[in-house]
Formats: C-alpha cells, structure tokens, sequence
C-alpha cells in the first residue's frame, strides 16, 4: 500500500476513535431515599401485604443487598453520612436532627465535601427533588452544597409547611398528601430537560416519615392501611422516574440506587422483620434497611448480596461506576469513611473491602460495632431496650439480657433479633472488637470538622 494511503488510512482510523470517545457518555445518576421505611416493607424485602411492583422488578434488574446499613439511625445524620461518604460524627454532628436537639443554625459544613459537588466538578447536572435537613443557613442549603437545581423541602414534613424552589418559597402551606407527586414531577421535569448531558440526581421523598397520610388517588387502595397506601404510591411515583429513563433512551445509561434513611418510626405499621429495634436506636432493626442497586448492561441482573455495605460507601462506588477519581477529588477534605465496593456488587471473587461498621444512638451516644458476622454493644442498656411495640415476653426477655455489666455480643447470622448475649462465651472476641472501636473512634475525633453554628 503506498505511504499515503497507509497515512489517510490511519488518518481515518484515528477520526472514528476519536468520534467514539466522543460519543461515549458517562452515566447519569438516580439516587432515591425514602424516609423511615422499613427492612420488611417491600415486597422483595418479604412483606406479606404491601404491593410494590416497581421495585421488585427494580431488584429482578440489579443487586439487592440484605446487610446493608444507612447512614445513621436519624435523618439529619443519616443525609450527612450519604452525601459525604463520611461517618456523620466526622463531619461535626453530636445529637438528634436539625430542628430537634441539635442547636438552632447548627448544619453541614460547606467544608464537608459532598457527592453533589463532585460530580458538579465533572460536569454533571446536579439536582435535588425531595427532603433536605441538612442546615436552614444560607451556606447550609442544597445550592451550597452542589445542587445545581433545588426543589425541598427544608425538614422533616411534620416539621415544615414551607416548600422551596432554588431560594424562592413557593408553597406556604404545602399539601403533605401531594409531596410525592410533587417531588417525582420534578424530578422527571428534571431528566427531561438534562436528557442530553451526565446529571446526578437525588430525590429523597419525605414518605413515609409521618404523619403518613394518602394522596387522593391512593387512599383506601392499599390491604395494609394508610402506611400501606403511602408505599404503593412511592413505588408508583418510582415507576414514573424510571420509565421517564426509559422514555428518553437513557435507562441504560443511568445508575439508579434506592434506599432508606433509616428503620422505621415508633408507632408506624412499617416494620423491621426480622430484625429487632425501631428509629433512633443502635439496633439492627433501626440501621439495616433496603438498598437495590440498577445499571442495566453492567451490573447483574436479579443478584443478591449479603456483604455488609454502608450508605457511606455509596459516594466511592458511585463515583467509580462514572470514572470519577474521587480519592483525588477528596483530597485535602475531611477523610471518606466509604470504601468502593463496585467489585462486590458485580460479584467478583475479590475480598470485600469493608470489615467493620459503627453504630450510634440517634441522641449520639456510640453504642455498637459490627465486625463480620459480630456485633458488640459498648452500651448493654441500648442493646436490652424494650419497646411498647415488642411482645410482652420479649421484653421479659430483654429485662432479663440487660442485667449485669458490660459489652453484650450477638452473632447475627445465628440470631438477626439480637437476644442472645454471647460476651461470655467469647470474650476475646468482646477484646477484639472493643479495641478496633476505639481505635476507630480516636482517628474520627482526631480528624474531623464542626458543623456551621
């Protein structure tokens, strides 16, 4: 072949490389949290009576993880935690959420580096649809925090009646029974506006935190009562996010993770089975929730994981999935407690490169430590609490573990309600993950930040 034509031919072949890269698109991002849902509250999760379709196929196309724990057992912590890959305490908080037992103008720091303002640095269109609760200060709000686009409420929904777009109020009072609707309206108005670019979107709805109440079109649909009726609508208004995706040919190109911000509310129909505890407490019932995890063409489809996975570590694995460097984003901010377990969820026979995860109380006392299959209360009060909702045998029960002095052990592959109290038998083990504890607990209090005041 003559030297100019091997030149043209190379020439071209450069040009399409060059048109593919061109081309290639990093994914988007959906990350759906909803509010005080329960382990048991989905039909893939094993509830009896509560419908969600969307979600269940949701699991049938991705990974469904079964040890996997929120941010924190409240929501204020619980939002730190997801949105900085952080342990909460790292990044300042001490107790309770904004507008309960934190301190009037306490908030995130806008030194706390979040998920938001990483891929915003990566071009990504980034936006919020849902709950916030993360500061009511200027530099506390979604706009400081690397949303782009904001549509919020500030608090809980039996905190507020204030409902914003960006810094505009636009709704005074808004109708608790429409925020749903709302929120998913948004956030579809959202996809379809930033269909042609990377976006990162976050909605995290405030059902079915109470006062659970039914939109119009769901009241009385539900065999399970008014909670029920809230769930099937969440799913429905998922269902509508996704097949907006699908609509615009982007489903395929979009990482979409759903979960909860903590265990369920005492006094609520959600539930926890089979794991004992309600919000607010160290115990697995408050801390392990629902998690799926979606990318079509790339994650396995209708696997299962029992790796013990933490919301902290969705901010590392995100932004491995999108060819993000966010060891280098991170540099120089306060430490990422997450590690990236993309190898886990695509199941390869790789080590699993999360060992052990803290639990505090949701008033901020540290309570517990999971190691492996262990789980060590520094508190026996915490671990022994009884509950209204508990039978009346099994606070008999729990009377009777909260005697004594002491760390309490549970085995939670021998027994996920922790009643057992094995510190006795293993006490080495009680040594073990005691000192791991405070050795984890020194390093958080030596390098940390303060909220704002």
């Amino acid at each position: 072949m003559p030297y100019r034509s091997i030149l043209a031919a190379l020439f071209v072949l450069l040009l399409s490389s060059y048109a593919v890269a061109a081309d290639a698109r990093s994914p988007n991002v959906v990350l759906i949290m909803v509010d005080d849902l329960g382990y048991n509250d989905l039909g893939c999760y094993g509830h009896p009576e509560i419908k969600t379709p969307v979600l269940d196929r949701l699991a049938e196309e991705g990974v469904r993880l079964t040890s996997f724990y929120c941010g924190a057992t409240v929501c204020t912590p619980s939002r730190m935690a997801l949105l900085t890959g952080a342990y909460p305490r790292r990044v300042g908080w001490t107790r309770g959420v904004v507008g309960y037992m934190m301190r009037p103008g306490e908030g995130l720091s806008p030194k706390a580096l979040t998920v938001a303002e990483i891929f915003k640095s990566e071009g990504y269109a980034t936006a919020i649809s849902g709950k916030w609760h993360l500061g009511d200060q200027p530099q506390c709000l979604p706009q400081g925090q690397g949303f782009d686009s904001a549509y919020y409420v500030r608090k809980s929904n039996n905190q507020t009646k204030k409902l914003w777009r960006d810094g505009e109020l636009i709704e005074d009072p808004f109708s608790n029974r429409l925020l749903s609707e709302q929120f998913t309206r948004e956030a579809v108005r959202f996809i379809r506006q930033q269909k042609e670019k990377p976006f990162f979107l976050y909605i995290p709805y405030t059902a079915p935190h109470f006062p659970v109440q039914a939109h119009p079109d769901w009241k009385g649909k539900s065999s399970f009562g008014v909670y029920g009726d809230v769930v099937e609508e969440l799913d429905a208004r998922i269902g509508e996010v996704l097949e907006t995706l699908k609509a615009e040919k982007i489903d395929e190109d979009t990482v979409v993770v759903f979960l909860s911000d903590n265990g369920p509310e005492t006094g609520e129909a959600a539930g926890a089975a089979p794991f004992r505890g309600r919000k607010w407490s160290a115990l697995e019932g408050a801390n392990r929730v629902p998690c799926i995890v979606r990318w079509k063409g790339k994650l396995p489809a209708g696997r299962e994981s029992d790796a013990l996975i933490g919301a902290i570590d969705l901010l590392p694995t995100l932004c491995h999935a999108c060819g993000i460097d966010w060891q280098a984003k991170t540099e120089g901010s306060p430490l990422i407690d997450g590690v990236d377990v993309w190898d886990t969820l695509l199941g390869k026979k790789v080590a699993h490169p999360r060992t052990d995860l803290l639990f505090w109380h949701g008033a901020g006392k540290f309570d517990a430590i999971r190691v492996g299959d262990w789980k060590l209360f520094l508190n026996r009060k915490a671990a022994a609490s009884p509950h209204k909702q508990n039978s009346a045998e099994t606070n008999k029960q729990l009377a009777v573990l909260g005697q004594g002095k002491g760390p309490v052990l549970f085995n939670l592959v021998e027994e996920p309600d922790e009643m057992t109290d094995l510190s006795a038998k293993y006490p080495e083990k009680v040594k073990e993950m005691q000192a791991l504890a405070e050795k984890r607990l020194a390093e958080i209090e030596s390098n940390m930040i303060p909220l704002v005041e």
